[in-house]
């Protein structure tokens, strides 16, 4: 080997060392060293305001508004018309104001006989349109006085045109009809296919 070049070589390792040896003691040095002094900066003390709770246990209530003496608007009062068409026994009934009538005809021997009716409650909706009509409804008259299957026939309105805005409050009152049966033979006896005409109309002023 070379003495020239190892020589050399030797030196610029002895040189790198002692070169870092110093760089590490100038970082050491300046590590150990005071910190320099900074400005303080004073916060203010927050104070938070005195409070007192109270607890209240006995609470007035609150006075209640007295209702306003203004009388509720007048409803029309519908009238209320029946007729059976078949047997030709006519019912005419005055205006609707309560639930049940009963009626006090006289037949021949036999004969069945109306004892209750029932008047029908005007629909709503009808009421709101101002309409006015008719229905007619069949039926059976059972042996216990009853009424079975009822279905509307025809229903119009006053002006002649199909309606089904009351039918359903036909029917509802037909079903709570009561007769006197008809007896045949000392026998009661069904009497199929009796129509009734059920008039739903305005009360007049």
């Amino acid at each position: 080997m070379n003495p020239v070049r190892l020589l050399g070589a030797g030196t610029l390792a002895v040189a790198t060392t002692f070169g870092l040896i110093f760089t590490m003691h100038q970082l050491i040095a300046a590590n150990m060293g005071a910190p320099e002094e900074t400005e303080q900066f004073k916060v203010a003390d927050v104070v938070m305001p005195d409070q007192s709770i109270e607890t209240q246990f006995n609470t007035a209530k609150p006075v209640k508004p007295e209702d306003p003496e203004v009388p509720p608007p007048d409803m029309p009062e519908p009238d209320f018309e029946e007729q059976v068409i078949d047997g030709g026994i006519n019912i005419s009934a005055p205006k609707a104001g309560g639930g049940v009538k009963l009626s006090g005809f006289s037949f021949g021997e036999g004969d069945y006989l109306p004892i209750v009716k029932v008047q029908p409650q005007y629909p709503r909706r009808a009421l709101q349109r101002g309409m006015e009509g008719y229905v007619i409804v069949e039926y059976t008259v059972t042996t216990n006085g009853s009424v079975r299957d009822p279905i509307v026939i025809e229903a119009f309105t006053l002006n002649g045109k199909p309606t089904t805005v009351f039918n359903r409050a036909a029917l509802k009152s037909a079903l709570k009809y009561k007769y006197k049966p008809r007896v045949v033979d000392g026998k009661p006896t069904e009497v199929p296919n009796v129509r009734t005409k059920i008039s739903f109309n305005m009360a007049k002023d």
